[in-house]
């Protein structure tokens, strides 16, 4: 029996009822029925009837004052249980994460890969009077960062072949990697070395350094990177100091998941 790619079996009002949920993210608090309906290209009644059915469910709420609607509380309540599912992996984080930033007064995140992209689940903020501000929870394009590309660099050739031909490579900044074959040479690298790095590529003025978390099965589950400004992460601290702690934290981390 030939499988089935799973974009067959697409239900089309789940997709846009999911698109709807997916407009609310960084500063978007609220939102109009006339300002999803451009956003998505539906009409307005489509948006209306998937706000209803949404409401219903308590994922989105209306604000009664301005009319607009926003998440509701059961999104609230999915987020925490994920937070819950990844306790381990944070809890086994943690304590480690806290010795590496002692060491070294730099910002730290715990990341992990969804859809291609990398979201950071937990982080340290260093005291430096100019530093890195962690996105937490945000999708960022995992080409482009360092924990994503750790990530990336591990998977099965077929699969990580497919990734680089299918994903729109978009250019953030003059060092993004746009051009196919570049990145696909820089994951190989990046899965015999260990570590990968992010040169400004996603942000101008920020470099990251970020190494793989492995469970007791061996499979990257995660990353842990450091981040700061261009200004302090010159290649001699990134090569002398916080890619051997960085490629340790990530070591420690794994072992206390169970990985030999």
């Amino acid at each position: 029996m030939v499988r089935k790619r799973k974009t067959t079996y697409t239900i089309r009002s789940v997709s846009h009822a999911l698109d709807i949920l997916e407009q609310f993210h960084g500063d978007v608090a609220e939102l109009g029925v006339t300002d999803l309906s451009r956003r998505l290209k539906l009409t307005k009644n489509n948006v209306f009837r998937l706000l209803a059915t949404l409401e219903s469910r308590d994922y989105i709420a209306q604000n009664r004052e301005t009319e607009n609607y926003r998440l509701g509380l059961k999104t609230l309540e999915l987020g925490q249980v994920l937070v819950r599912q990844m306790g381990r992996l944070i809890s086994n984080s943690r304590g480690i994460m806290e010795e590496m930033a002692r060491e070294c007064n730099e910002t730290l995140c715990l990341s992990i890969l969804h859809d291609f992209y990398t979201v950071n689940l937990d982080a340290i903020e260093c005291n430096q009077p100019l530093r890195v501000v962690p996105r937490i929870g945000v999708r960022l394009p995992a080409y482009c960062t360092a924990a994503g590309k750790v990530h990336i660099a591990h998977l099965l050739e077929e699969n990580l072949n497919s990734y680089v031909s299918g994903c729109q490579l978009v250019r953030y900044t003059p060092h993004t990697i746009t051009d196919p074959e570049q990145l696909r040479s820089q994951l190989h690298q990046i899965a015999r070395q260990g570590y990968a790095v992010d040169l400004e590529e996603l942000d101008m003025g920020v470099r990251c350094v970020g190494a793989p978390i492995r469970d007791y099965t061996s499979k990257i589950i995660g990353a842990v990177t450091f981040s700061g400004p261009v200004q302090r992460f010159d290649d001699e601290l990134m090569r002398n100091k916080l890619i051997p702690l960085v490629k340790k934290g990530a070591a420690d981390i794994s072992a206390n998941l169970g990985y030999s």
